[in-house]
């Protein structure tokens, strides 16, 4: 008789986070009836969207209720639950994944003392909660790490943990803008410039974050990455000598599946979209947590869609209040939208504040993208077959821009460099409504390489995970691996 084993799920409580993190519980529960895992869920003090998700997870039922449950877990205090404005997100983080440690470690406690519960197997974390693998070595099992981010993009963290710890370079020390500078990174092709690295890299107040985050996930027994063999080949060879495991696991995309509050708000562009012409029309989004605080560039925006001529749909959001709380969602935009923007493209565009972007992907209709290259976002475009324009405003986007462009050629530029950076700290130049225009154009041209490129690819991104695809062998082989563990 085979033995029934589980897992313990840690998510980081951001959409981007979370909603693949799920997604990938989901597929392994289909992947092997004899697994069952419990998610620990975190609640997000800045962010009610997130609440909410973690909310519909607990009180409704699942398909898989039998196998995989969620546990929320209590809110806990940290320095900045009485601020309105907390002064940078690093500390915000470390201070919420460090005060769950308790909460996590009586929940799991809890799961050991049920009565003919299944065997826990090994925590499978959030990079931004690594530091939960203090509690799973006190419970004697290995930690795993799920990243929402690409192969790329992960050897980069890698390598520039390691260039830190020879001490051969500080990258704090960069104008990320004037240095010209190039580095030789193993997961990428190209020579990378630093001006698209990470600010997590470039600024003081992250530094300590990232050297963290890179120095415990060369501490975990394997890597579970959002990606696919074929997708980034040279970027997951280059990961073949290397002490932990990489498994290969995507594309995890949001297929059909947005929160159920905000269906009903995308209903009536996907009923404009239905009147569209096929592969006629552009959309704008920049993420769950993107936005312009500066209404300059919301015009140079729409001066250039209205130039283009080309049929739109732009999720404009409006700016936070604070540097950890999302964007929310404009009483009415036409406020920083040029006047009479809206009446003059009223036949060919909609403006819209969240949007359902996987569903609008998917449609017929949508032809380009022109997108912040979230990771989560790219396979989403790739899955559905549609090409980028990249726009990164902070994060990993810029580094994920340039693969897209440079190293994959699956889209096209308008801009590569973060724009924006957390807290919106880095203020660049605003981007041209004529250097907007050619991106538009280029994205949406009929009969691109780049369009062709796409396609073919989303074929391949389909079979990845159907049996006998090379993620469907690998989350065979993460399994494996997990529950035969000692």
């Amino acid at each position: 008789m085979i033995k029934k084993s589980q897992l313990v799920f840690v998510p980081f409580p951001a959409i981007g986070h979370l909603v693949p993190t799920i997604q990938f519980a989901k597929l392994l529960i289909e992947h092997d009836e004899h697994l069952s895992i419990t998610a620990l869920l975190i609640q997000a003090p800045f962010d009610p969207a997130v609440d909410s998700y973690t909310h519909s997870l607990t009180s409704s039922p699942s398909v898989f209720s039998q196998r995989l449950r969620f546990i929320l877990l209590p809110t806990s205090h940290h320095p900045h639950a009485n601020s309105d404005q907390p002064s940078h997100p690093a500390p915000f983080i470390d201070s919420l994944i460090e005060n769950q440690k308790p909460s996590v470690r009586e929940a799991v406690s809890n799961l050991k003392s049920e009565p003919d519960t299944a065997q826990i197997a090994g925590f499978v974390v959030d990079m931004f909660c690594t530091s939960m693998i203090d509690v799973a070595n006190e419970f004697g099992v290995p930690t795993m790490v799920f990243l929402i981010t690409g192969a790329a993009f992960l050897g980069f963290m890698l390598h520039i943990h390691e260039i830190r710890e020879r001490g051969n370079v500080d990258t704090t020390s960069f104008n990320f803008k004037e240095s010209g500078t190039e580095f030789a990174i193993p997961s990428f092709v190209n020579l990378v410039p630093a001006s698209v690295f990470t600010e997590a890299v470039l600024d003081k107040g992250w530094d300590s974050f990232f050297y963290s985050r890179a120095n415990e996930l060369r501490k975990v027994k394997g890597i579970m990455v959002n990606t696919f063999e074929e997708l980034e080949p040279h970027a997951v060879q280059s990961f073949c000598n290397s002490d932990f495991k990489v498994f290969t696991v995507g594309p995890i995309v949001n297929i059909g599946e947005d929160r159920d509050e905000k269906v009903q708000q995308g209903s009536d562009v996907m009923e404009w979209l239905n009147d569209q012409p096929v592969s006629s029309v552009l959309l704008l989004c920049f993420g769950s947590r993107g936005y312009f605080e500066d209404t300059d560039q919301v015009t140079e925006i729409a001066c250039a869609l209205e130039r283009s001529g080309v049929h739109f749909v732009w999720a404009l959001r409006r700016p936070p209040s604070d540097s950890v709380s999302a964007p929310g969602d404009y009483c009415d935009v036409a406020e920083v939208l040029p006047e009479g923007f809206l009446e003059r493209t009223a036949r060919i565009g909609r403006v819209i504040g969240w949007a359902p972007q996987a569903q609008i992907l998917a449609h017929k209709a949508v032809g380009g993208f022109v997108s912040h290259c979230g990771w989560n976002s790219i396979l989403e475009s790739i899955y559905f077959g549609v090409p980028i324009a990249t726009w990164p405003l902070f994060g990993d986007q810029g580094m994920n821009a340039f693969e897209v462009v440079k190293e994959l050629k699956l889209g096209v530029e308008i801009c590569l460099d973060n724009r924006m950076g957390f807290c919106n700290v880095r203020k660049t130049e605003v981007i041209s409504a004529e250097r907007i225009e050619k991106g538009i154009r280029q994205v949406m041209e009929k009969e691109s390489e780049v369009r062709k490129k796409v396609k073919h690819m989303s074929e391949i991104s389909k079979r990845a995970l159907m049996e006998g695809g090379s993620s469907y062998s690998h989350l065979g082989r993460f399994i494996h691996d997990i529950l035969n563990w000692e």
